[in-house]
């Protein structure tokens, strides 16, 4: 049983490392078609002061858009100041 534990929170783990890494691939992804690349739009996002995690980032990217274009010409225009 305590062994069981072990495992289980050990996989719990490793699935939230292993989801942050996938969200990450995608933005890398996204963020290098609009001329990007994923630490850049990151020091983007910082510089200009958007709050947003990786995960909702990720699902901008893939499901509008749009609004993630409008997000990255922020992060541009952050890190052209």
């Amino acid at each position: 049983m305590v062994r069981a534990e072990a495992f289980a929170t050990r996989g719990r783990k490793q699935k939230k490392r292993t989801y942050r890494s996938l969200w990450i691939v995608r933005l890398n992804a996204a963020a290098r078609q609009e001329g990007l690349k994923y630490s850049s739009l990151i020091n983007g996002l910082n510089k200009a002061n958007i709050k947003m995690n990786r995960k909702m980032l990720s699902e901008l990217a893939i499901n509008n858009k749009a609004a993630f274009s409008e997000i990255v010409l922020k992060a541009k225009a952050a890190l052209a100041n």
